[in-house]
């Protein structure tokens, strides 16, 4: 091993240390609620980058560069569009009400607040959408996990499955030792590494490119590539055409927002719903920077692969551009290598931030809302807490199965899940905060309508091409949405206890 490749592998080996003793740390949560929720107590700024931190996964530093490194701006630069929108709403919207409302639901996970919303005894709307989540949230898992086997293989020339391995058990290491807390504690560290490692990335690799003008000199001729209206295609080297349609589905990626479960658990935790103002302008501002950042790498990526300075990328592997561009660093001597060792911590910072989340979130599903309370299975404490610990080694052993296959596209799994969770909860969400017509019918059927249509416009509409080819999130959300304000005009309206809870929530 080189001493460049001793210097990387030193630094992420300090930081995947630090990630572990927030863990420990944290190892001494007493209840259910205080290892789903750390009961209550987030800071306005931990409690904004840890959202974002938890939302921006693998696809902030190995999704977007790639996508822009193959295709140009249009797709990478809409669906940038649409989350920093996405992101700004759901703070303005969501998150004061939703504190709120768990409160005075006594809820502590998004199931639990679902059944206890509608007052739905039998919680079947809780177990319907714990099942959603485990859905969903494995393969999510799974693009975290496989972005870190991406990252070990590509530097190191490890095995793809070992790498991946070693990484999965890291997470689940500190997750399930430290619960909430830990999650949102490293998240809050791991935004700051990955706003470190952005910008040092994007300030390095302008240098040895030639600059911005250079830069803008060598894809400018690549038909396509600069269009808001085109995207450009390596196999034939011409410009694919984007149309208005394609423009509004790829917008709608931040309708997603309204069903994430590991974002909306942070609106729940929040200790002072007051200061969640400085959260929402925090939050907003990073979640720009951040992705217009990872988007120009990509692009800059590309001028240094012309250049010969890295090597040329196709398909799945320009998901290792900012890889390519932390090993040509290290090249520099032993302070670059430190560097390039940051910025390649900050690509597991952006993966763990959100594997993290989503193993709290799913193994909450699964111990609170499906073995307790939807089959009644009285746990004591620490059963409970077992069960939990339990769970989040399970689901992960069940996402190392999944992205065992190493040509997967971190970008195109998480774009499934996101379009699963925004359809499934998003409509709900809405109308459980905002519309005190909405009932438990209403809410069953919208929510089982939402998740469906992800995978049937995904597998059988989409594949016929034209108009139908768009993404899954806008019908299905559009779908979820429909049936729920149908089902709920055609039922009997919500009894004088769930109204006044609703009043309650919105005073």
């Amino acid at each position: 091993m080189t001493t460049q490749s001793i210097c990387i592998l030193i630094t992420m080996l300090v930081y995947l240390g630090l990630v572990l003793a927030v863990g420990v740390r944290y190892s001494r949560a007493s209840s259910s609620s205080e290892f789903y929720l750390g009961g209550r107590k987030l800071g306005p700024l931990v409690t904004a980058m840890s959202a974002e931190a938890s939302d921006m996964s693998a696809y902030l530093l190995v999704g977007l560069p790639g996508l822009a490194y193959l295709s140009g701006v249009a797709d990478v630069g809409w669906t940038i569009v649409g989350l920093a929108v996405g992101t700004y709403l759901n703070w303005l919207l969501t998150a004061k009400r939703l504190r709120r409302y768990t409160q005075v639901t006594d809820s502590f996970t998004i199931p639990q607040f679902f059944s206890k919303r509608f007052h739905d005894s039998k919680n079947i709307l809780s177990a319907i959408a714990a099942l959603i989540i485990i859905v969903f949230f494995v393969p999510y898992t799974a693009s975290g996990f496989a972005a870190c086997g991406k990252l070990f293989s590509s530097l190191f020339g490890w095995n793809y499955m070992t790498a991946m391995i070693i990484s999965a058990i890291v997470i689940v290491g500190y997750t399930a030792a430290g619960g909430f807390m830990a999650a949102s504690t490293t998240d809050f560290i791991q935004s700051i590494i990955m706003t470190v490692a952005v910008l040092f990335v994007l300030i390095f690799s302008t240098v040895p490119a030639g600059g911005i003008g250079a830069v803008i000199d060598n894809v400018k001729d690549l038909p396509g590539y600069l269009s808001p209206t085109a995207t450009y295609s390596e196999a034939s080297n011409a410009a694919q055409p984007y149309g208005l349609l394609k423009i509004i589905s790829t917008l709608a990626w931040g309708l997603g927002y309204f069903g994430m479960p590991h974002i909306l658990l942070r609106f729940m935790a929040i200790e002072d719903e007051n200061k969640l103002k400085l959260s929402r302008r925090v939050a907003s501002v990073w979640v720009v920077i951040a992705m217009s950042f990872a988007m120009l790498i990509g692009i800059i990526g590309r001028t240094l692969s012309a250049g010969g300075f890295i090597p040329a990328l196709s398909g799945s592997n320009t998901e290792t551009v900012i890889m390519q561009i932390a090993s040509f660093l290290s090249t520099y001597g032993i302070i670059p290598a430190l560097m390039a060792g940051l910025i390649l911590a900050g690509i597991l910072a952006s993966t763990m931030s959100t594997a993290d989340s989503q193993l709290l979130a799913a193994s909450s599903s699964v111990s609170e809302n499906l073995l307790q309370e939807t089959f009644h299975i009285k746990l004591s404490k620490r059963a409970g807490m077992l069960a939990a610990r339990v769970t989040v080694i399970v689901i992960a052993i069940l996402g190392v199965i999944i992205a065992r296959d190493e040509s997967s596209s971190v970008f195109g799994i998480v774009s499934f899940a996101w379009a699963g969770f925004g359809a499934g909860f998003g409509p709900i969400m809405i109308c459980s905060l905002f519309w005190k017509r909405t009932t438990l019918p209403g809410a069953l059927a919208g929510m089982v309508a939402g998740g469906a249509m992800v995978f049937i416009w995904k597998y059988l509409i989409a594949p016929m091409g034209g108009v139908w080819a768009i993404y899954e999130l806008l019908p299905a959300f559009i779908t979820g949405l429909l049936v729920i304000v149908a089902v709920s005009l055609l039922t009997k309206a919500p009894e004088k206890s769930i109204i006044d809870e609703f009043e309650a929530a919105k005073g």
